[in-house]
């Protein structure tokens, strides 16, 4: 038994995790402690946007840093992902504590017969398979939970807009994250509107999940 196997198992399930923790953010690329004030004012209409096109966008890296769902959610996947890679480690350290108990038993000789030696070896093999069912299942758990936490947002952002919309008339809302829109006039910015409205609506079932346990 090779204890590279372990680390390569251990390491699998890191990337595993943070890939999934990555899609859980749905587009974060930053975060800051910084939170709307709820009463501030609607944003203002541009002067341009009496004539041709109307457009407006939401900064991401606000809309998930501030937005009472995605800071709850976030948490959430994040203990996951942090007790899952607590279990890994834990039966790792096992798995490897057991291959390094029998090297050491089958250099010095200390097994009866070479069939208890067989015996033994494969218990740690049935062992090191079990992890690696377990890692599988822990990563395919992470990734239900993922999507559902991103189809919830995506759902409750696109409802709100559509509601938000009625009245603006925007013809197109666009997000910003990062650098892929290269310049925007603030006076476009509605992202205060949309985590404003996103939290005024959201109700927060946390509390009564963890009631239920």
């Amino acid at each position: 038994f090779k204890r590279t196997n372990i680390k390569k198992m251990k390491r699998n399930i890191s990337i595993r995790i943070s890939l999934a923790l990555a899609v859980a953010s749905f587009m974060l690329t930053s975060c800051n402690n910084s939170s709307p004030k709820m009463d501030e004012k609607p944003v203002q209409d541009s002067p341009a946007a009496t004539t041709g096109m109307r457009i407006a966008y939401v900064e991401v890296d606000s809309l998930m840093s501030q937005y009472k769902f995605c800071k709850e959610y976030t948490a959430v996947l994040q203990k996951k992902s942090n007790n899952a890679r607590n279990t890994i480690t834990q039966k790792g350290k096992q798995l490897q504590a057991a291959a390094a108990n029998f090297q050491q038993k089958l250099q010095n000789n200390g097994f009866a017969s070479r069939e208890q030696a067989a015996s033994v070896q494969a218990a740690i093999q049935r062992q090191d398979q079990d992890l690696q069912e377990l890692q599988s299942r822990l990563g395919a758990e992470l990734d239900a939970e993922t999507a559902k936490y991103n189809n919830a947002l995506r759902d409750s952002l696109q409802n709100f807009l559509k509601d938000y919309n009625k009245t603006k008339k925007y013809d197109l809302i666009i997000s910003k994250a990062g650098d892929n829109i290269l310049l925007a006039d603030k006076r476009h910015d509605i992202t205060n509107d949309v985590i404003n409205g996103l939290n005024k609506r959201y109700k927060s079932t946390l509390n009564d999940k963890s009631k239920k346990k």
